[in-house]
């Protein structure tokens, strides 16, 4: 599988971690994101993952912020674009079995590391179960 991933100044390290362990399952991984703690945008760094999902050069995306919620709210403006801000495997698994979500989004400074892999590896194990879910999931989209 083809995997995105894009982070601010909040989740280099995540992001390392995260590249790690999807190498080792034998994943590609596409990386726009910061390897340093210095501040940068948020915005410069989902908008090329969400993009890299919407055209279909990836098949899933990961971004990864201070809380999550500024890079999620970034990819979530793409029309292709089902984003998820997870904070356990919990709610990463849900966020693909109902909602089809096709990025899920971290919050480096409200999880540790290993909850971030573990979403993410939930996240890929798990698919969209459809059924009563795909119609809204089809509503979601402006039109």
């Amino acid at each position: 599988m083809k995997i995105s991933i894009g982070n601010d100044h909040a989740g280099p390290d995540y992001k390392k971690a995260i590249v790690d362990f999807l190498e080792k399952q034998g994943h590609e991984v596409i990386n726009h994101g910061t390897n340093s703690t210095d501040s940068v945008d948020y915005p410069d760094f989902g908008h090329p993952v969400a993009t890299d999902v919407e055209t279909g050069k990836a098949d899933l995306g990961i971004v990864i912020c201070g809380s999550g919620n500024g890079i999620a709210m970034t990819v979530n403006k793409h029309q292709g674009i089902r984003a998820a801000l997870c904070w356990t495997k919990e709610i990463a698994a849900l966020a693909k079995q109902h909602n089809d979500a096709n990025i899920i989004s971290i919050p480096a400074r409200f999880t540790s590391i290993p909850q971030a892999v573990e979403m993410v590896d939930t996240f890929l194990k798990t698919d969209f179960e459809g059924g009563r879910h795909q119609n809204r999931v089809n509503k979601i989209a402006c039109q």
